[in-house]
């Protein structure tokens, strides 16, 4: 029993109830967990890149179209300096990386990495995806 004036103590400002630390660190969860499954969004697939073909990276500097959506090929200048031509009939990503793209790719000369199959008549895409800058 206290004596008589004297107040019970009050918990000092900075003290915060267990309510509302638990709500605190649920949104800190669900941020986390929301963060984490939105981080695989925007990523392309790598299911299907055919890892064991050759890859050459470049530069696009022209692509062979008639509109966005009916692109037959692209040039590509490798590092090197050499001009590829390449077909797109064989190209496996064409969701995550559509031809129409490459477009892009020669306004602002961002790299693309090309993984290829060479069968000696012609020269094929089979997966593209931006390369990294040098």
């Amino acid at each position: 029993m206290r004596p008589p004036g004297v107040r019970r103590a009050r918990p000092p400002d900075s003290a915060v109830d267990r309510r509302t630390v638990a709500f605190f660190v649920g949104v800190l969860v669900a941020i986390a967990v929301l963060g984490l499954g939105a981080s695989g969004f925007g990523r392309s697939s790598t299911a299907g890149r055919p890892d064991g073909s050759p890859t050459v990276d470049g530069i696009v500097v022209g692509v062979d179209a008639t509109s966005l959506n009916d692109v037959s090929g692209f040039r590509l200048r490798t590092d090197d300096g050499r001009t590829v031509t390449f077909g797109l009939s064989e190209l496996r990503d064409r969701v995550d990386f559509p031809p129409g793209h490459l477009s892009e790719h020669v306004a602002s000369s961002v790299r693309v990495r090309v993984w290829y199959r060479d069968d000696g008549d012609r020269i094929e895409a089979l997966w593209l995806e931006d390369a990294a800058a040098t």
